[in-house]
């Protein structure tokens, strides 16, 4: 068999106005993308995978309301809660001990939808399970990397593909109506439109993840994210206690300067490594009952990252190429925004395309409702985002506290939060406004 042949042939399927849209990248992004524009009435949608099968990778995910409530308009909640939690609150700690604050988060915050903490892979099978049901099993096709793009004539994309290997092989050339690159942080799409942009840049921090099972009793039933102006940990559960022992699954994240032994990391993206090697940075950390070795000690595995992002860009489309998620605006892990941001780009996007007839005028209108926000969510993640109230706290008394409104006023506590949430449109009195993505069957915007 032949790559051409495991491709949709665009002469073959109907689909509204005739458009073939070929998605680059079978994450978080590109599958909510394919669902997105099939409720928009697009039937010729062909996501191209690099990796050659699905796998349960990665760890944890924290997907804000704004995100869940396009979910939810997808006709994706239950089946996603079921294997997922509802984050009920956030707190913020410093090292020492002492609590900077504590906020609700989703209902008990005022949405009308949930946040959930899920594992990366649960959401991504019940994405996946969803476009099979919906566009046909061949509708996903596995072990293709984009190889290349360049401009047809008429501003439509060409695309060389390459299968990596298995029974399908050879190299294939797509000319779709649209092409948009959902294919992750190093995304070949967006170094094709973006040639001299080189890697990711690095900002000295290393990233160590995992996922434990544990007792529901040792983790409690909140978010925490807790440390100093150098290091920081996030612990939280992401499934519902199960079984005799009541165990859940904790997701969990620590960040430090890297040493001299991590100065190669940034060419090896997803090494494992044993919890020993930075479980003695933090010992003594302990937030309310909640003892990080302790949740260490019980990972499965552990891997380590360089925390890298993307400068923001000056345009994210090219004829009639565009990007979404990671490959548009990859940020720091800062203020749960990397899946929910993404989820809401694919949305956005398929919501253009359903009011705007003409693909160009869509692609247009994509970037313009969407890249100045995350430009600016981009760059307040560089600046810590909510997170900056830990080194506010550490900065102003770095041996602890007693009570932190003796350091950090609570008026200033609440302006970060509301600031931040500002910046990314998921405020409750926005978010609970109800999908600006809604479209009617016959593309009017509702």
């Amino acid at each position: 068999m032949t790559l051409h042949d495991t491709l949709h042939d665009p002469d073959e399927a109907p689909g509204r106005d005739g458009l073939h849209i070929v998605v680059a990248g079978g994450g978080v992004a590109g599958l909510t993308a394919a669902l997105a524009l099939h409720a928009a009435g697009y039937d010729r949608v062909t996501v191209v995978e690099a990796a050659r099968r699905s796998r349960p990778v990665g760890a944890g995910l924290n997907i804000m309301p704004n995100a869940v409530r396009e979910l939810d308009a997808l006709g994706l909640l239950d089946r996603l809660e079921a294997g997922a939690l509802r984050t009920r609150e956030l707190r913020y700690y410093h090292r020492s001990g002492g609590l900077i604050s504590r906020e609700p988060r989703g209902l008990g915050a005022g949405y009308r939808w949930p946040q959930l903490s899920v594992h990366r892979a649960r959401l991504q099978q019940v994405l996946a399970d969803a476009v099979r049901e919906r566009l046909g099993t061949a509708a996903v096709v596995a072990g293709v990397r984009v190889s290349g793009v360049e401009s047809a004539p008429g501003g439509r994309p060409r695309v060389q593909l390459e299968h990596r290997d298995g029974a399908t092989r050879g190299r294939a050339s797509l000319e779709p109506d649209v092409l948009i690159g959902a294919d992750g942080i190093r995304s070949a799409v967006r170094a094709a439109l973006n040639p001299d942009e080189g890697a990711p840049p690095w900002n000295g921090m290393i990233v160590w993840r995992g996922v434990s099972r544990m007792p529901a009793r040792s983790v409690g039933g909140f978010m925490l994210i807790a440390g100093d102006d150098r290091q920081k940990a996030v612990v939280y559960p992401m499934t519902a206690p199960t079984g005799p022992d009541r165990e859940v699954l904790v997701n969990w994240a620590l960040a430090m300067p890297a040493d001299a032994d991590h100065a190669g990391m940034l060419g090896d993206w997803n090494r494992q490594v044993p919890v020993e090697t930075f479980l003695r940075h933090y010992e003594g950390w302990e937030f309310d009952g909640v003892c990080v070795p302790e949740v260490l000690r019980a990972a499965d595995a552990a891997y380590a990252y360089p925390m890298v992002d993307r400068e923001p860009l000056e345009r994210w489309t090219h004829g009639r190429t565009t990007l979404i998620g990671d490959a548009a605006h990859a940020m720091y892990p800062i203020g749960s925004n990397g899946a929910t941001q993404s989820i809401v780009d694919a949305r956005a996007l398929a919501h253009a395309m359903a009011v705007h007839r003409d693909p160009d005028t869509a692609l247009a209108a994509y970037e313009a409702a969407r890249r100045p926000a995350m430009t600016e969510l981009q760059r307040a993640n560089r600046r810590l985002g909510p997170e900056v109230v830990i080194n506010l706290a550490h900065e102003r008394a770095p041996h602890g506290f007693t009570d932190v409104h003796d350091v950090i006023p609570a008026a200033e506590l609440a302006a970060v939060a509301a600031r931040y949430a500002a910046t990314g449109a998921f405020d409750p009195d926005t978010v609970n406004q109800g999908s600006p993505y809604a479209v009617h069957p016959l593309g009017a915007s509702s």
